[in-house]
């Protein structure tokens, strides 16, 4: 029986958009877990270099290079069921991608050799991220594509999934620092033997959202099966011609560059160079309700109004600017610092909410011109050039942090070192101030979907569907 006989689909409704953000609630239980506590956990806890941190994650990605566009092979190849093409991943590697994740948190080797610690870090991190997380992220980004072929849903979708990012980032970037920091001598440590639970926790709480994920979200759009043989140059040859996916992935590269410099910076600049860890759980909540209540009910609206490239332009140079102030204002307190984290975060929030609906954007552009539907492969290069951004952003922090003279001695004594912790938060603000002026140019001058070309490729594949 084929699936579109099998299957009677409901209507898209609140069920699907509920159980799309769940999903990213999921991803991002390990995935912001990652970029906001790994490095301060393996500098200030395992005792590694922050330049042997970033390097060994910067290297993972080389071996991303191969999985993320494997698994979007696999995935494009993969038989309809009777639960879709996409879901059935998601509840494969739900467990897996969990588990990973917390066994790179294991503040139990602490004292261990250092060669121990540093294979521990690299192959925890390889298998969880390049492996688990890659064969359950791919398929979940994919999927948005068979929800529901109108594009409005699908912005829908976009807008859902990143409440569901917005929430996880405010459970982890609340809760943690409350739990995880304890006071010796008066200054804020981080504990390894709390973040290692903590980790545990979260690792059962993405479980739970990827299940919730599965059994809310049905597939309507059927994506046929993949048959052709794999021409691995004629790829790579779709991928260097497609303007519109260079685009957003030098947007999305350099978004990562700001957003997790902000997010990994913060473990530095609150609890040590402010002294006050429970300003990091304020920034985090300030900057979701920012996201909740501004970007969330607004950028959908904007979009559809003026378009998404163009807003994401606009909002992205406003977090620039709102950081480059900020740099030169040097706000004593850290409740100020606060403000301008929240304000920035309004800028890259806005692109942030549309940028999912923009990959489908991309996936129908490469539809119209070439006349074949990949939505895999494109989400899985995409998905490939983030993770780049992810550890640049990771490598990036952790070179300077060397290069500024920062040490686990300082993190323990800042006040003995406030020239390196004035470097520190310098740093703080021209990574983003940079990273999100980069996106801005990156979308104006390569990205070419503006409004009218995305409406005109919609018209045009409703033309072709008979719709």
């Amino acid at each position: 029986m084929e699936y579109a006989e099998a299957v009677s689909p409901r209507p898209f409704g609140l069920r699907d958009k509920l159980g799309y953000m769940f999903g990213d609630f999921g991803n991002d239980f390990t995935f912001i877990l990652s970029s906001s506590f790994m490095m301060v956990f393996y500098t200030n806890v395992m005792g590694i270099s922050a330049y042997l941190v970033g390097l060994l994650m910067m290297a993972a990605r080389f071996v991303d290079a191969f999985t993320d566009v494997t698994m979007g092979q696999i995935v494009d190849r993969s038989k309809l069921t009777k639960d879709g093409k996409f879901k059935p991943w998601i509840k494969r590697m739900c467990g897996p991608v969990a588990i990973a994740s917390f066994l790179i948190y294991q503040s139990g080797f602490a004292n261990m050799p250092m060669g121990f610690r540093i294979f521990w870090m690299f192959v925890t991190y390889i298998l969880w991220g390049s492996i688990f997380y890659t064969s359950i992220n791919i398929p979940y980004g994919s999927m948005a594509s068979a929800v529901s072929a109108d594009p409005e849903d699908r912005a829908s979708l976009s807008t859902w999934r990143t409440i569901g990012a917005t929430l996880a980032g405010l459970v982890i970037g609340a809760g943690t620092p409350v739990f995880a920091y304890v006071m010796v001598n008066g200054q804020s440590v981080l504990s390894g033997p709390r973040l290692t639970l903590i980790a545990g926790v979260f690792s059962v709480l993405a479980i739970v959202c990827y299940l919730l994920c599965f059994h809310l979200v049905q597939e309507r759009v059927e994506v046929p099966q993949n048959k052709g043989e794999l021409d691995i140059s004629a790829i790579f040859r779709s991928i260097i011609t497609n303007r519109a996916l260079l685009g957003i992935i030098a947007a999305a590269v350099l978004l990562l560059l700001g957003m997790l410099g902000m997010q990994g910076m913060a473990s530095y600049i609150f609890p040590i160079y402010y002294n006050m860890p429970v300003a990091q759980s304020v920034a985090t909540v300030a900057s979701s309700v920012c996201m909740l209540a501004v970007c969330a009910p607004f950028a959908a609206k904007l979009a559809a109004r003026f378009g998404k490239k163009e807003l994401s332009v606009v909002s992205c140079a406003f977090g620039a600017a709102v950081y480059l102030i900020c740099l030169l204002v040097r706000p004593k307190d850290a409740m100020t610092y606060v403000v301008f984290f929240s304000l920035a975060y309004i800028g890259l929030g806005m692109f942030n909410t549309v940028i999912w609906a923009m990959i489908t954007d991309v996936i129908d552009d490469a539809e119209v011109r070439n006349g074949i539907r990949e939505d895999g492969t494109i989400y899985s290069v995409y998905s490939f050039a983030r993770k780049l951004g992810q550890a640049f952003s990771s490598g990036m922090i952790g070179a300077i942090l060397t290069m500024i003279g920062y040490t686990q001695e300082v993190g323990l004594n800042p006040g003995a070192h406030l020239d390196i912790m004035e470097r520190v938060f310098d740093w703080s603000c021209l990574i983003p101030a940079v990273g999100l002026g980069a996106v801005a140019l990156a979308l104006m001058m390569i990205y070419p979907l503006n409004k009218s070309r995305v409406e005109a490729n919609a018209a045009e594949l409703a033309r072709r569907r008979g719709v």
